[in-house]
């Protein structure tokens, strides 16, 4: 009878169980409403869990009533859910800046909360709105202490990354690392970016001897577990067109002048009769064009419990909007990413990259560039002859032998580049027990591009351009590097308090390549049909082809200890030996420490229950990293120069000493000191982050030291040595806030602002002259930039002005200007006496400038209501100055505008000097020719619909947007030249203007689709 009481309790017991348990299924949508796959969906307090699917359903079986469900997923906010039905719909919360997202550090990864260096991160939505063609425009103004530049605004020109401004002579570039591998931003697919973090402090020298300039560490799109096959199609298409034109004067505008400098200079007017001229040819609009810009990704991806992959390729063509397909850039890029848990100890990663890309280029930037002659050739001339010929440009002293038509010089350029390149790496994770974790991982790069060139023999009229004689040129060059890391890191909690993370490593870099080059002469029916050296025949008397090889190698050592208390106190600290072969036997070896620490004021007690301030953080960093980015074997002397020996009476080719060695050369060192702070306000509406910091770079490595001229130094292949001798300091302060509120379920908002102040100063030139000078101004006037004690790096140096003379009394009154080439006269440029002495000469050049802005700034804006999505990117230089260099100053080249307000007599004007084609000092150097090249941008605009999701899900879509947008829409600036950003990348003489070929002003339509 027991037995039988017993058995009916049991079942009523078990029956209730039963009846509370149920099963639970639904959908996870974003805050669009748009499906979202992959999210985590675990049982709180149980080890039941799923994610969701492609559509964004899930369910979970036998789950009690009450129970909680957590929803996680990255880049949103996790949510708990209590189970009160079998249905459920749960919306995320974007949380992009959510203080627990993973941060990648180098050799690791860290929660947000607890990094104590300062870092930057830019996401995959900044690219999607960006829409950048390369990777690199996406940093200017999303990420403060970064400025981004271009030298040219062709498809396929490089851009140049300085973070935290220029502190070197040489090589200033950031180092990138893609996925824990050297690699190269500018060759990757937008699409395949998951996130950029930008290392800008000591945080970086656990990257030891490249880390100098910081780093950019960019992690590719990963499938996720669980979910199934996804496919994303992304494509756009829009045209290109010039954002500025010059104003320059027309026809008649242009004679009326000339014929006034003429009879100021005492000459026969060249144009007795200007009527009829008009507005003449408008050389820009002809060199000027629309191009097409097409771009299409395709992605695949998903994964098992074991196995995640994805899959994407790409395509890009760009023309040009000078030349067209003359300047055209094609490249195309494959990428495979495979992760997969081999075991419960063993996981695999893969990553690999394949790009190709071809390039077509004009003559660009610089004296004989297309727009320089679209810029000086006289309105008054005609594109084409009476024969349908291009016209040629008399080759008159008032015009030189330089200027060229420019429809002529872009029909007789022809060349091609292409390029392949293989990259990737493959890393295996081995847990050994509990907290601790073997990682290994080779990177490689195999790149392999072949170029060529034609000269087609031509004459325009008896210009240095003219082409005597046919020719092609040819070049291979295959480079190749692979790096080994292998590093344990362990992971422990003390006493439920103390939180510790060991990692120590080692990493070999090995780095070697060949390259060929090539001249044949006499291209059989000049033509670019049969440009190819095995088609030529003709003999040259000098040497015709070159080749290299070179193999250089590091192995470095590190280590990096993590600590915290409670969340409270933050401590890490960081060690890097490095060994190179670009250093001598007593300087291979460098060491590199750095400590940063950080304090989590709001996690105090004393700090109370957070209201208005809800995340206070303070955080310092100090440390050394190095940087060897120089030519190899500086400290040996080679023989890589050209000579020519005379044997048995014969004139023979050879080689000869190359650069002068210097044995003591060894590891420029950068110190990076930071204080900064974290702050979170208004129920974590507003994020704000400061950082003050001091980078001092020391013992640079300063190539061409002057020497003396007994070494050969001037001889062909020949140069000076490369010694430690300088000093470069930059101090600034970084300021960045960020708003993101959500007003209602329909409209969300956020608004981003970052400003970066900049102080440059070197402070040692150790070079036998205290300065260090080069960049062109004119033709045959000495260097225009200096790098010089006291003085930022790349300075001006020339001649400072003080008005104009207006009368003759004036230039009685001043001190003698016939030193600078000839004497003044009223209408001149009158020159400041820098050391009053009485006397204008060489010994009053001063500082007339500076090319590094004193501030730079990106304000961002973005709307999302309903299925509408806008957003605006801006970005600001401040204080930045640049040399107009552009213009020709010959007596008969074309003008910009401005010189209409020329000076015409007493009282006219102050600013411009008088025309004329006499001899006269106003075409030197000076301020006059230096302008305040501040400047705001408006980057990007984008507008997106994205069609409701209860209407593509039925044809199997789960996601459709539709957007247009303009990319470099318009710039706010003064500044006369095509663009005041833009730069050459030197360090000094950088932002000097030649002619910088503009970035286009891009209009674009495109869609994103989801299946």
């Amino acid at each position: 009878m027991k037995s039988k009481l017993l058995l009916i309790v049991l079942s009523l017991c078990t029956s209730f169980a039963f009846a509370q348990s149920i099963d639970v299924s639904g959908t996870v949508v974003d805050g669009s409403g748009l499906a979202l796959p992959g999210v985590n969906v675990k049982v709180k307090s149980s080890s039941q869990n799923t994610t969701t699917d492609f559509d964004g359903s899930f369910k979970l079986s036998g789950v009690s009533k009450g129970a909680s469900v957590v929803f996680s997923y990255i880049g949103y906010r996790t949510q708990e859910v209590v189970v009160s039905g079998t249905k459920m719909t749960v919306k995320m919360a974007d949380d992009a800046k959510s203080l627990d997202e993973v941060v990648v550090i180098g050799y690791g990864t860290q929660k947000k909360r607890e990094v104590t260096g300062a870092v930057s991160v830019v996401d995959s939505k900044t690219l999607d709105i960006l829409k950048p063609a390369r990777i690199e425009q996406a940093l200017q103004g999303t990420v403060s202490g970064v400025n981004v530049t271009t030298q040219s605004g062709a498809p396929g020109a490089p851009l140049d990354i300085r973070i935290r401004g220029i502190a070197t002579n040489g090589q200033n570039a950031p180092t990138v690392i893609i996925d824990g591998y050297v690699g190269d931003l500018g060759l990757l697919s937008p699409n395949d970016i998951e996130t950029i973090t930008v290392l800008k402090d000591a945080q970086a020298a656990i990257y030891g001897t490249i880390g100098a300039n910081g780093i950019i560490l960019v992690t590719t799109k990963m499938g996720k577990k669980n979910t199934k096959t996804r496919v994303s199609f992304n494509s756009y298409a829009g045209f290109q067109e010039t954002s500025r034109k010059l104003p320059t004067l027309n026809a008649t505008e242009y004679a009326l002048l000339l014929n006034e400098s003429y009879a100021n200079g005492g000459r026969p007017l060249p144009y007795p009769n200007v009527s009829g001229l008009g507005s003449g040819t408008d050389w820009q609009k002809e060199v000027f064009q629309k191009a097409p810009i097409i771009n299409n990704d395709l992605t695949i991806s998903g994964g098992s419990d074991k196995l995640t992959y994805s899959i994407s390729g790409s395509h890009l063509d760009q023309e040009g909007i000078v030349g067209g397909d003359k300047s055209g850039f094609l490249r195309n890029t494959a990428r495979l990413g495979l992760s997969a848990d081999l075991s419960d100890k063993f996981k695999l990663k893969t990553n690999v990259i394949y790009t190709y890309f071809t390039r077509k280029t004009l003559n660009e930037n610089g004296l004989g560039s297309v727009l320089f002659n679209a810029l000086n050739v006289p309105a008054t001339l005609k594109p084409y002859d009476a024969n349908g010929e291009f016209t040629l440009v008399p080759s008159t002293t008032g015009l030189g032998n330089e200027i060229i038509n420019p429809l002529a010089q872009i029909a007789n350029t022809y060349n091609d580049y292409n390029y392949k390149k293989l990259n990737g790496n493959f890393g295996l994770d081995y847990k050994i027990f509990k907290g601790f974790t073997l990682s290994s991982s080779i990177g490689f790069n195999t790149s392999n591009s072949e170029g060529k060139s034609f000269a087609k023999q031509i004459s325009y009229g008896g210009k240095v351009f003219d082409v005597q004689r046919s020719s092609v040129n040819q070049s291979a060059v295959n480079d190749n590097n692979y790096s080994f890391d292998l590093f344990g890191t362990y992971t422990t909690k003390i006493a439920d308090a103390h939180n510790v993370t060991g990692t120590l490593g080692t990493t070999i870099f090995k780095e070697w390549g060949n390259g060929l080059s090539a001249t044949g002469f006499d291209v059989p029916n000049n033509s670019w049909e049969f440009a190819d050296i095995s088609l030529t025949k003709g003999v040259s008397a000098t040497l015709t082809n070159s080749s290299y090889v070179y193999d250089q190698r590091r192995l470095s050592y590190f280590g990096r200890l993590q600590y915290d208390y409670k969340g409270k106190y933050l401590l890490s600290g960081m060690l890097r030996r490095d060994s190179s072969t670009k250093f001598g036997p007593g300087n291979k070896v460098g060491y590199f420490p750095s400590f940063t620490a950080g304090w989590v004021v709001s996690e105090e007690g004393f700090f109370g229950t957070p209201k208005f301030i809800n995340f206070l953080k303070l955080r310092g960093s100090y440390g050394t990293l190095g940087n060897d980015q120089i030519q190899n074997y500086g400290y040996l002397g080679l023989l890589n120069g050209e000579a020519t020996y005379v044997f048995d009476g014969t004139l023979v080719n050879g080689t000869a000493g190359g650069q002068v060695p210097n044995p003591d050369l060894k590891w420029e060192e950068a110190q990076k000191f930071d204080v900064g702070l974290d702050l979170k306000v208004l129920n974590d509406k507003v994020f704000i982050v400061a950082d003050y910091f001091i980078d001092t770079r020391k013992d640079l490595l300063i190539q061409n030291i002057p020497v003396s001229g007994i070494t050969g130094t001037g001889a062909p292949g020949a140069s000076a040595p490369t010694l430690n001798a300088g000093s470069v300091r930059n101090k600034g302060f970084e300021f960045s806030v960020e708003y993101k509120d959500k007003i209602s379920d329909s409209f969300s908002f956020s608004l981003a602002y970052n400003v970066t102040f900049l102080k440059n100063e070197v402070l040692e030139v150790n070079n036998g002259t205290g300065f260090i000078e080069t960049g062109a101004f004119g033709v045959g006037q000495p260097a225009a930039a200096r790098m010089e004690v006291g003085k930022p790096i790349g300075y001006f140096y020339g001649y400072k002005t003080d008005g104009i003379f207006q009368n003759q009394a004036e230039v009685d009154a001043h001190p003698s200007q016939v030193a600078l080439g000839a004497a003044a006269a009223p209408g001149d440029l009158r020159y400041v006496d820098v050391n009053g002495d009485g006397v204008i000469d060489t010994k009053d050049k001063t500082n007339i400038g500076d090319p590094i802005p004193d501030a730079t700034m990106g304000f961002n804006l973005q709307l999302n209501y309903k299925n509408v999505d806008f957003a605006v990117y801006t970005f600001a230089s401040v204080g930045n100055d640049m040399i107009r260099n552009y213009e020709r100053t010959l007596s008969d080249a074309n003008r910009l505008n401005y010189v209409l307000d020329r000076w015409t007599g007493e009282g006219s004007t102050n600013s411009t000097p008088r025309v004329t084609t006499g001899a006269t000092s106003n075409n030197v150097l000076s301020s006059y020719f230096v302008e305040d090249a501040s400047y705001f941008r408006i980057q990007n605009v984008q507008l997106g619909y994205s069609l409701s999701p209860s209407v593509t899900q039925k044809v199997g879509i789960s996601k459709l947007r539709l957007y247009a947008g303009v990319n470099n829409l318009y710039t706010f600036t003064k500044y006369k030249g095509f663009d005041p950003g833009a730069s050459s990348g030197a360090p000094i003489g950088g932002g000097i203007d030649y002619g910088f070929y503009p970035i286009p002003r891009t209009y674009l339509m495109g869609l994103n689709i989801n299946f």
